[in-house]
């Protein structure tokens, strides 16, 4: 009961701190005050609405919010998400795009479930959807998730997008972006083993920690430092009697955040200050870039207790990926079965979450396919974030992934065929 304890009173300092600021701006709004004009009212209710904002936006899952495009012909291209399949701790949806009548590329992006929703990708979804059929896995928060549905560990994880890509069918590209890479390479060999004819066309990994001793990182050195009991002890929590998961044992958004924060403290510090006295100004708004950025970035969601225990023992301290010794239900996944899929890797040259080396390490492992089936990617001074979202990703990755898929969109002999786009990093 002392986790679910923790659990309940982190959750009562969140709600605290949206009240005080729903309060403070309330308080100074009072149209009374207007008749005694003073600066410290305007800052006070500067305060309380962003404060307010700030502590409400954490248990709130957001919207895709998808804009509309224009099409070839000129016309405007409404999308609407509709859940593929759905399941106790994640969905496939489908962007669909109305009165698309060419047939697109059809690719499944696999979302982290790292503390972060699935709409973190949202603008890798809108840069795809022009020219692709965009299906994403959309993992649920574990403390809306009864007791009752289970577990759900990197096992569970893996057969989820074995399933998903079956369903889907051998048409499918799959990129998978950071933290999934491992599961989904794995996923991927398991298909090869299994249900070869269900194997995607190609498997885009974007900085995964495929082998995360490649080049270590802060993330891989506290994997390294913490043991497992330290782990059990500190970041697990039962889910409080708010929420339909209660009793579940997760690893609570709530203190993600407060990782994720600290990491980067003083540069947060500042700008939640600047966003004060932007609204004391007036010239903040619902849409600016740092409500866009932090209606984002403080939504966070609760990951199964299980679920982040096996990735640290197995896929960090472990490394059975890296090691080609990951099982699922007792069985061998051997990654070298893989022979006609198509693997790419992307990294970027500042990522510091899953550093260069630690992605491309894929392609030794893929012995059973032939260079032609394998390329590379080494992005010049993108760091994790920028790989996947950022203008790097506009402007130089993106286009490298659609070439990559397109040549490896029809089944076909491996015989005498070029790498595609691969470069030095390879």
């Amino acid at each position: 009961m002392r986790y679910m304890a923790t659990y309940d009173l982190m959750e009562t300092i969140r709600t605290t701190n949206q009240w005080l600021g729903a309060s403070a701006l309330a308080m100074a709004s009072y149209p009374a005050l207007s008749m005694f004009p003073n600066p410290a009212l305007g800052w006070m209710a500067a305060w309380g609405e962003v404060t307010e904002r700030t502590f409400a936006r954490m248990v709130v899952k957001p919207d895709w919010k998808i804009p509309p495009f224009v099409g070839a012909n000129g016309q405007d291209r409404l999308v609407s998400v509709e859940k593929e399949i759905s399941r106790d701790f994640g969905d496939l949806i489908h962007f669909r795009v109305q009165g698309r009548t060419i047939k697109k590329r059809k690719v499944l992006l696999v979302a982290p479930m790292s503390g972060h929703y699935a709409t973190l990708l949202r603008s890798t979804v809108i840069s795809l959807l022009p020219d692709c059929d965009v299906y994403i896995t959309d993992w649920h928060n574990a403390r809306d998730i009864p007791v009752s549905a289970g577990k759900f560990d990197v096992e569970d994880y893996t057969l989820y997008l074995v399933d998903f890509m079956r369903h889907l069918g051998p048409e499918t590209h799959v990129i998978a972006v950071c933290q999934p890479a491992p599961l989904t390479l794995a996923a991927t060999a398991y298909l090869a083993e299994e249900d070869p004819d269900a194997q995607p066309r190609s498997l885009t990994l974007i900085g995964g920690p495929i082998d995360p001793d490649a080049t270590p990182t802060d993330v891989t050195d506290f994997g390294r430092r913490v043991t497992m009991g330290q782990l059990e002890q500190f970041m697990i929590q039962r889910v409080g009697f708010k929420y339909p998961g209660v009793g579940r044992k997760v690893y609570p958004g709530l203190l993600q955040l407060s990782s994720f924060i600290s990491m980067n403290k003083e540069t947060h510090e500042k700008a939640f200050q600047d966003q004060i006295n932007r609204a004391a100004r007036g010239e903040a708004h619902e849409d600016d870039k740092h409500n866009k950025f932090y209606d984002e970035y403080l939504a966070v969601m609760d990951m199964p207790a299980e679920f982040y225990l096996s990735t640290v023992e197995r896929i960090f301290k472990g490394r059975e990926i890296a090691k080609n010794e990951f099982t699922v239900a007792g069985k061998l996944v051997d990654i070298g079965k893989i022979t006609t899929v198509a693997v790419k890797t992307v990294e970027g040259t500042k990522d510091d979450i899953s550093a260069p080396g630690q992605c491309i390490a894929a392609l030794d492992l893929c012995t059973g396919l032939p260079d032609s089936k394998k390329a590379s990617h080494l992005e010049e001074g993108a760091g994790h974030y920028g790989i996947f979202a950022g203008k790097s990703w506009r402007e130089n990755i993106r286009p490298l992934v659609l070439d990559f898929i397109d040549a490896n969109d029809v089944p076909q002999s491996t015989k005498d065929k070029k790498p595609a786009n691969k470069n030095a990093a390879a």
